[in-house]
Parts: C-alpha cells; sequence; structure tokens
C-alpha cells in the first residue's frame, strides 16, 4: 500500500491543536479552594434614607359634549387655562410632559338593543416635576382651582439618589464583612481576603402615593413626604484560613 504523504502532516497539526486546547484549558481563571482555607458566601442587604425633594404627579381635563367636535373643543379651552396655571407656579417646560390624549364615544345600554353613541369624552393628561416641596400643596390647589379635574400622585424621589446608592452599598459591604468576622471566628479561623463582590437585585425605593379628585378647600392641601429609602444587595464571597 502506498503511504500516505500528508499523514505526517496531519498527526503534527493534531498534536499542536492538542497542545493549544490544554494551554487554554489551564489558563481558565478559576478560582480555586486553598487546601488549608475554605471558601464563604456572604449575602447583605443594606437600606440608606433620605427626605425626598421631588414630587412627580399627573394632571389634566376630561370633559364631554355630544359630538366629538364639541369635546374635543372644550378640552383645549381648559387645558389652555390649566397650561397658563402651571407656568404661573414656576413649574419649568422642562418639568411638563404630555402624557395622553384620548377622545371617546360614551353609549347607552338598553335590553335587547345595540349599544347607541350618547356623546364623546375628551382627555388630556401631563406629567409634572415639583422640585419644591414646600409649595406642593399650594401647586396642587392651583391647579383645581384653574380647572383640573383629575389628579393622580404624588410619587416622591430623590434628586441625587446616586450618593444615596453609594451610601447604602458601602452600609452592605461593611454588614457582609461582620458576618464573615463572624463566622471566621466561630470557625477558629480568620479572614484572609475578598474574592468577589457582585451587586444583585436593583435599587427601589417606596414611592408614597395619593390620589386627588376635585376638592375646594380654603388652606392649602396638606403635603407628608416622609422618607425615601435605597437599598442595595450585595453577594460577597470570602477566603478564610487559619
Amino acid at each position: 500500500m502506498r503511504p500516505n504523504p500528508l499523514r505526517p502532516l496531519l498527526l503534527a497539526c493534531s498534536l499542536a491543536l492538542g497542545t493549544v486546547s490544554m494551554t487554554a484549558t489551564a489558563q481558565d481563571p478559576q478560582v480555586a479552594t486553598p487546601a488549608d482555607g475554605t471558601m464563604l458566601s456572604i449575602s447583605a442587604r443594606a437600606e440608606a434614607s433620605r427626605v425626598p425633594d421631588i414630587a412627580t404627579l399627573s394632571t389634566g381635563v376630561v370633559t364631554q359634549a355630544v359630538d366629538a367636535n364639541g369635546a374635543m373643543r372644550a378640552n383645549a379651552e381648559q387645558m389652555t387655562r390649566l397650561t397658563a396655571a402651571i407656568k404661573a407656579a414656576g413649574i419649568a417646560e422642562r418639568d411638563v410632559q404630555t402624557s395622553g390624549i384620548n377622545l371617546s364615544p360614551q353609549y347607552h345600554y338598553a335590553d335587547n338593543q345595540p349599544p347607541t353613541i350618547t356623546g364623546y369624552q375628551a382627555s388630556n393628561t401631563v406629567n409634572l416635576k415639583v422640585r419644591d416641596l414646600r409649595r406642593l400643596g399650594s401647586v396642587l390647589d392651583a391647579l383645581v382651582a384653574s380647572g383640573a379635574n383629575q389628579i393622580n400622585g404624588p410619587t416622591f424621589e430623590i434628586d441625587n439618589a446616586e450618593a444615596v446608592e453609594d451610601e447604602a452599598r458601602a452600609a452592605a459591604l461593611k454588614l457582609a464583612q461582620q458576618r464573615a468576622e463572624l463566622y471566621a471566628n466561630s470557625l477558629g479561623m480568620r479572614v484572609r481576603r475578598i474574592v468577589s463582590i457582585s451587586e444583585g437585585g436593583g435599587f427601589a425605593p417606596p414611592r408614597p402615593a395619593m390620589a386627588m379628585r376635585m376638592v375646594a378647600q380654603d388652606a392649602s392641601t396638606p403635603i407628608a413626604p416622609g422618607e425615601s429609602s435605597l437599598s442595595a444587595n450585595l453577594n460577597v464571597v470570602f477566603e478564610l484560613g487559619r
């Protein structure tokens, strides 16, 4: 049988490829457990709280008329007055955003009869951001006085949330270290080092909410912003040893 002249070349290529594969596997980064120690995984959660300094709410106008044009015209007139009141209240244009305009028929239902259209309802809603919470009550009253018949909110936020989140992160890391020391002392060991840190979950501040309808009051609407909390969830792996 005639020897295959390519066989030695193929064998050499196979050996070379095998060497590359073994090298890559050997260099794959792995955290090895030391022979004289152990790995400890700790999950820690901490919060940081602040008095919120921003409130967001939605407001708008709902109107009805026998025809669609009438409902939209009436809505536009009232919304123009509402927009002027928002501007007069010192709300910047960047803090006002239209969130929805809707026109829908209104039906009358009777037994064994097809529904009949009795009129139309138009609505226009805007989202507002109030940056001076001391004026929030008077802003709400000004909205109602100018024709708003829908108000929803407010929800409260922390403007500089990143700094508060960092405070929660630092507190969670400190808590994880304390727990690691507790475990190590109980086992007659010591914490050698932090192997890894990962951040899990998300930052979800509780948002106190309030729903309002058209109300006539002599005094400004009372507002209680309370506190908003931001939380951090960390997973920290420690190496313990003698």
